[in-house]
C-alpha cells in the first residue's frame, strides 16, 4: 500500500480491533464504507484511524453503540456546546454505579454461602443448598 493508506489488516493492528468488528461497523454506519484501491483492497486513512480509535476507546469505556454514534455525531459538530456529551456521559456513569451496586450485593451473598460451608460432605453443602432449585414438594 502507498503511504498513508492502511490496509484493514493495518487498521486492525493499529487500534486492537479485529478485522470483522471494523467490518461490522462499517454495515451498522459508525465507519464509513472506505476507499478501493485498484485491486478492490479495502484503503483507510488517518480520519478512519481516528474515528475508529474513538469507537474503540468509548466502547472500552462500557459505552454501548448508540452512545457512541451518538458521542460520534457530536464529535463532528466543534462549535457546539457539550452538554449533550456531558448527559450521554452521565446517564453511562448512573449505569456503571448501578452495576456496581449489584455487583456487591451479588459479591455479599456469595460470601455469606461460602461462609457457611463446613467442608463437610456434598450431601451437607451449603453452597450447593443455596444453589438447587426450589422442591416443588415443599410448595
Amino acid at each position: 500500500m502507498s503511504s498513508g493508506v492502511l490496509t484493514i489488516g493495518d487498521l486492525s493492528k493499529a487500534t486492537g480491533t479485529k478485522v470483522e468488528t471494523i467490518r461490522y461497523y462499517e454495515r451498522i454506519g459508525l465507519l464509513a464504507a472506505p476507499d478501493r484501491t485498484s485491486g478492490n483492497y479495502r484503503a483507510y486513512g488517518a480520519k478512519d484511524l481516528g474515528r475508529l480509535s474513538f469507537i474503540r476507546r468509548a466502547r472500552d469505556l462500557g459505552f454501548g453503540l448508540e452512545q457512541v454514534r451518538e458521542l460520534l455525531g457530536l464529535s463532528d459538530q466543534k462549535q457546539r456546546s457539550c452538554e449533550a456529551v456531558d448527559v450521554i456521559a452521565r446517564d453511562h456513569l448512573a449505569d456503571v454505579d448501578r452495576k456496581l451496586a449489584d455487583l456487591k450485593a451479588l459479591r455479599r451473598e456469595l460470601d455469606s454461602i461460602i461462609r457457611q460451608c463446613r467442608c463437610g460432605t456434598i450431601a451437607k453443602c451449603r453452597i450447593i443448598e443455596a444453589l438447587a432449585p426450589i422442591d416443588p414438594s415443599n410448595l
